[in-house]
């Protein structure tokens, strides 16, 4: 069982860096957690888009949040700003969840975290939440949704994402 896991988790890191590498560009056209239409335009509204993946079942996910907020007002007056995506906004066949969206919203609320938060569309649950092994896991975008520099698995300090930030506003 050792062995698997070791096995498993040589892998995982052996291989995670081609998703750090995707330089495709994120599409998507959905709702938020509000049940509002969003689309994948809202990266023209900032030079950098920190795309934070999360859980409601995901204990680092919500821990971070706070931060995540914080980082989010600091923040928008340099061209940036942070967008959510609930992982598990959905149901088996792909369309949003009510409860979950419910429990999102109650979440978003107790952290502060008051950005975007996306319910994946068919095209990012076929696109780079395939790719996503382990929340929360974020991404950053430039103005056309282009991801650029590394992808982060693990929750991180404020003082830890303003510096990630700030290297990448540069």
């Amino acid at each position: 069982m050792k062995k698997l896991f070791l096995l498993s988790a040589f892998l995982l890191i052996t291989f995670f860096p081609v998703f750090a590498q995707n330089k495709t560009i994120i599409e998507f056209s959905g709702k938020d957690i509000n049940n509002k239409n969003i689309t994948s335009e809202i990266f023209e509204d900032a030079e950098l888009t920190m795309i934070n993946i999360w859980g409601t079942f995901c204990g680092p996910c919500i821990a971070e949040m706070p931060d995540l907020g914080l980082l989010s007002k600091k923040y928008e007056d340099k061209g940036f700003q942070i967008v959510g995506i609930v992982i598990d906004a959905v149901n088996r066949k792909g369309l949003p969840d009510s409860k979950k969206m419910e429990t999102a919203k109650s979440i978003v609320k107790q952290t502060g975290a008051d950005y975007l938060h996306i319910v994946p569309d068919e095209k990012l649950q076929k696109g780079i939440l395939q790719d996503v092994f382990a929340v929360p896991t974020t991404i950053f975008v430039d103005k056309d949704g282009k991801q650029i520099g590394n992808v982060y698995t693990g929750s991180r300090s404020l003082s830890d994402w303003q510096k990630i930030a700030d290297s990448l506003l540069k």
